[in-house]
């Protein structure tokens, strides 16, 4: 068999390949889903395919693609079908996704997206675009005007480029034209992630017009999710993987791991597709699961992603196959456990036990530079939410200001042999300009970067025990090199 991915394709594609158990062709567009990347297809995708296939209905997602033309043009000629390659320690095993109908490249038409949002049949539009593409300015509870597309959407809201813009442009045309308006899902990996876009699309609409952002807090829902799958970014790899199962070309393939979760506040006014069909858990307060997530996956992710980077370690499982360092994952995961509140029907013993054994599954090549990105946006919720916890309750501070010297080390933009990299930070030039005040001392490099606005909490970044520990890590780090560093500090967590 040759040829690519699609409706066609199906009936032949081998008897080992999982197809959809419906047929995709018929059935409407519910949900239009911002940000069609890997995550996405390997996670709200396949939880809609699960649904569809059990229960049916009109819930397959139209996708916006805000910069790129890539993924349209990829799924597109597929029919919108993609394969979801799931590695783990049993093998390899092929599935084909038919949730989604179509991808909307907005670069080349700036029209269709809202045609889309405004669609009477459209009740859901979620969202993974990360957190800086949002242009909310955490700590002040607003719109940052500096945002390029914040700027240009509120000086043309009727030809919105950016996210806020999108959706409120497509939620006054949904007003104007008395229509219901559609729930707003975001599914990005953030603390309070609903009401953190609610707050960001009110002060935008209150900016355009009070009485519309009145109808908006009247009207519209925007429950709070927590999600999890580890998803590394397709390769050449991947994609010849789901050749060799399909026996077909798939430009749009996705690989990741047996393990998925998604835990939904249930507020869903238009309706939503029956997730839990797919092992979805809708709960009325979602804070509890997402700060062991964030606190215990994320966290140690981001420990590991530095430390393991600087050590020459290029995926996690090289990580967790450092006798050293697979220490430090576990004393981190304990640490960052002994900072949450009992949650019921979950032993975080247990949990951390199972996300060790996600890190080392030799089938996922999730690179430690790719999870390194965006730190500045990231350490607040993963690493200083707990450290500051710690300090508060006199536990022990040590796994979380190795974590940041770690990042400390890693902002310095250049491994132990010289080899410099790109920080991928949207604060590069705040940490550049840190750096060049702070001068050659590790104290004086350590403290500039913790008292970077909006990392870490004052309380935290003010506080000497805190500021010592760090300084004196990263010290190590920079006179011994990383991986001899993280051999001595593999020690303390024996201790």
């Amino acid at each position: 068999m040759s040829g690519r991915l699609g409706i066609k394709a199906l009936a032949g594609l081998p008897a080992g390949v999982v197809r959809p158990a419906y047929d995709p062709a018929p059935l409407g567009a519910g949900i239009v889903h911002i940000g069609v990347g890997a995550f996405h297809r390997a996670h709200q995708a396949v939880y809609t395919d699960t649904a569809l296939a059990e229960v049916g209905g009109d819930w397959r997602i139209d996708g916006i693609s805000l910069r790129s033309t890539d993924i349209a043009d990829a799924l597109n000629p597929q029919d919108g079908l993609f394969a979801l390659i799931e590695r783990g320690e049993e093998g390899v095993s092929a599935r084909v996704i038919g949730s989604i109908r179509k991808v909307i490249a907005a670069a080349r038409d700036r029209e269709a997206p809202l045609a889309a949002l405004a669609a009477p049949q459209t009740r859901i539009v979620s969202l993974t675009v990360t957190e800086k593409a949002y242009g909310i300015d955490r700590a002040r509870g607003r719109v940052d005007e500096a945002h390029p597309a914040i700027a240009a959407d509120l000086a043309d809201r009727h030809a919105p480029q950016g996210v806020l813009g999108l959706l409120a442009e497509g939620l006054r045309l949904r007003r104007e034209r008395g229509l219901p308006p559609f729930t707003v899902l975001c599914c990005d990996n953030l603390p309070d992630n609903g009401n953190l876009v609610r707050t960001g699309l009110l002060d935008f609409a209150a900016r355009l017009d009070t009485a519309f952002a009145g109808w908006i807090i009247e009207t519209v829902s925007f429950p709070s999710t927590m999600v999890d799958r580890i998803t590394p970014a397709p390769t050449a790899d991947t994609l010849a993987e789901a050749e060799r199962h399909l026996g077909v070309r798939d430009l749009a393939a996705v690989e990741t791991e047996p393990f998925s979760q998604w835990v939904i506040e249930d507020r869903f006014p238009a309706g939503r597709p029956e997730w839990e069909r797919g092992g979805a858990i809708f709960v009325n307060d979602v804070a509890p699961y997402e700060a062991m997530k964030l606190r215990m996956l994320n966290g140690t992710h981001s420990m590991m992603a530095y430390a393991g980077f600087l050590s020459g370690r290029k995926y996690v499982r090289d990580v967790m196959a450092d006798r050293a360092l697979a220490r430090l994952v576990r004393r981190h995961l304990k640490a960052a456990a002994a900072t949450l509140a009992p949650l019921e029907g979950i032993d975080t013993g247990d949990y951390a036990e199972a996300l060790a054994q996600r890190f080392a599954n030799p089938a996922i090549a999730h690179e430690t530079y790719q999870i390194a990105m965006d730190g500045t946006e990231k350490l607040p919720q993963r690493l200083a939410a707990p450290a500051l916890y710690a300090l508060e309750h006199g536990q022990d501070l040590r796994p979380f200001a190795f974590a940041a010297a770690a990042w400390t080390r890693y902002c310095l933009g250049r491994t132990d042999d010289g080899t410099r990299y790109a920080l991928r930070d949207p604060r590069e030039e705040a940490i550049a300009a840190a750096l060049a005040g702070a001068g050659g001392d590790a104290r004086g490099i350590a403290r500039a970067l913790t008292a970077l606005p909006g990392v870490f909490p004052e309380e935290l970044a003010g506080n000497e025990g805190w500021n010592g520990l760090v300084a004196h890590i990263f010290s190590e780090m920079l006179e011994k090199g990383v991986a001899r560093a993280v051999e001595e500090e593999a020690l303390f967590a024996d201790s």
